[in-house]
């Protein structure tokens, strides 16, 4: 019983000891206790789009063959990140799906992409391209214009469709 008595009072002598040596105050007419906060602030980013559909603009006679392609506006990509980051633009599939009648082996490359309505347009590859990089953190919007390529020998009628994927990454 004895024994058990040293146990406890033992460990309450700990418990005390502790409490004291976090509470190091103790002149007066005034004290000061600092207090440490800390954090460690992960990688944050976010990637947002406008719209995750385009409908494209149906071609008409004048559009196949032609150059450089129909005009569409695409999604507005908004990114927020509090390191640089680069956004790339790819296509998920070598070729579009082609459903009703169309074609199955329309290039992906025939839907080009461009951050200007009047810039150097690109056609899109499963590989993917930058859109744009910075080095700093921070908020951005970037608007994304397509031109779509029809071509009279080999695409035939139905609905096409062609996934664009956006990747958001940081060094």
């Amino acid at each position: 019983m004895v024994n058990r008595m040293l146990v406890a009072a033992a460990l309450l002598g700990l418990a005390a000891t502790t409490q004291v040596s976090a509470q190091t105050c103790s002149t007066a007419p005034s004290c000061s206790v600092n207090n440490t906060a800390s954090v460690t602030v992960p990688i944050v980013m976010q990637l947002t789009l406008s719209s995750t559909t385009t409908a494209l603009t149906v071609p008409t006679a004048a559009n196949y063959d032609a150059a450089p392609g129909v005009p569409d506006n695409g999604p507005t990509a908004t990114i927020k990140a509090n390191k640089g980051y680069t956004l790339k633009i790819a296509a998920q599939a070598a070729t579009w799906t082609g459903t009703g009648g169309a074609s199955a082996t329309k290039a992906a490359g025939d839907l080009a992409w461009s951050t200007a309505v009047n810039g150097t347009f690109n056609g899109l590859t499963t590989g993917g391209a930058t859109v744009v990089t910075t080095g700093a953190g921070g908020t951005a919007s970037q608007p994304i214009f397509y031109q779509t390529s029809w071509h009279s020998a080999t695409d035939t009628p139905g609905t096409y469709s062609l996934v664009v994927v956006y990747t958001l990454s940081v060094p």
